[in-house]
């Protein structure tokens, strides 16, 4: 048998195979076999050989790829034509969250970093770490908050500031809406929980003298304890401090808090009072650096 006849079966017999494209074939002996354009010899009786459909699977196959190669190629194109893409200022870098591993600081007065680099890294690293002595529970005892501002502020500023933070912090109904005494002292067997953990930071503008930038934090506050009516709750947001650089360190002149960006809380069970006192005096805090 040849190779013909095995595959598709004796053009002239008419054996009822189907042809290479699945229709069926002559059902009886006598019948005229219709000849489709694939055979090799159109002549009358010549013999049929089988369609190339491997062949033509192959041809569009490359057919396919030729056309995605010119599509890359066009799409990567620069130089020939204006780019209609937004400039990079626009897009988040690739390295924009990454931390830069540079040291941000050697000193620091009363527990609070100093000596910040005078650029953009300098002027976020030196905001987070205000944010956090400016949170802390130390701003409710008044000879620490005294010694926060100075160390945190211009020295108009710090005068400015005082005055309204003594205001604010000493008002009695303010302390007693958070269940502190009268004074700004935790109740027995209560721990007063207030800190402040910057997740990132950004730089609205800058230069070598000012710099403007926010920082995205969350806060814990409350009273831990087994008799606690203001229990340590989570709350999230973004301060925007304005930045000048003042006696060879960047200092705060202003700032404005705004509510958010507030991630979805997890279904997690809280802990117990005791497990976050416990929390709050084991767990220390950071040096935050850009």
């Amino acid at each position: 048998m040849s190779p013909d006849e095995g595959a598709y079966g004796d053009p002239g017999r008419g054996d009822g195979h189907a042809d290479p494209y699945g229709r069926p074939g002559p059902g009886g002996s006598g019948q005229t076999r219709t000849r489709l354009p694939d055979y090799a010899d159109d002549r009358p009786g010549g013999p049929r050989r089988p369609a190339r459909s491997s062949s033509r699977g192959l041809v569009t196959v490359v057919g396919i790829v030729v056309l995605l190669i010119a599509a890359i190629a066009f799409a990567n194109r620069g130089g020939d034509e204006p780019s209609t893409a937004r400039p990079d200022t626009e897009r988040p870098k690739a390295d924009s969250t990454a931390a830069s591993g540079t040291r941000p600081v050697d000193g620091q007065q009363g527990g609070i970093a100093t000596g910040f680099a005078r650029d953009a890294q300098g002027a976020q690293s030196a905001a987070a770490n205000y944010a956090v002595a400016l949170g802390s529970a130390d701003m409710f005892d008044k000879p620490l908050r005294d010694a926060i501002i100075t160390a945190t502020h211009v020295p108009n500023a710090a005068a400015e500031r005082r005055a309204d933070l003594d205001e604010a912090y000493g008002a009695r109904d303010f302390l007693e809406r958070i269940g502190l005494g009268p004074d700004g002292s935790t109740p027995d067997g209560q721990t007063f929980v207030s800190r402040t953990i910057p997740v990132g930071t950004k730089v609205e503008k800058s230069n070598a003298d000012a710099a403007t930038v926010a920082v995205w934090h969350t806060s814990l506050f409350g009273l831990a304890g087994e008799t606690s009516k203001n229990p340590v709750t989570e709350s999230w947001y973004t301060t925007t401090y304005t930045l000048r650089w003042t006696d060879g360190d960047w200092k705060v002149s202003d700032f404005d808090q705004q509510d958010g960006p507030v991630p979805t809380g997890r279904d997690q069970r809280a802990s117990t009072a005791d497990d976050l006192a416990k929390a709050v005096e084991e767990y220390g805090g950071f040096t935050y650096a850009r």
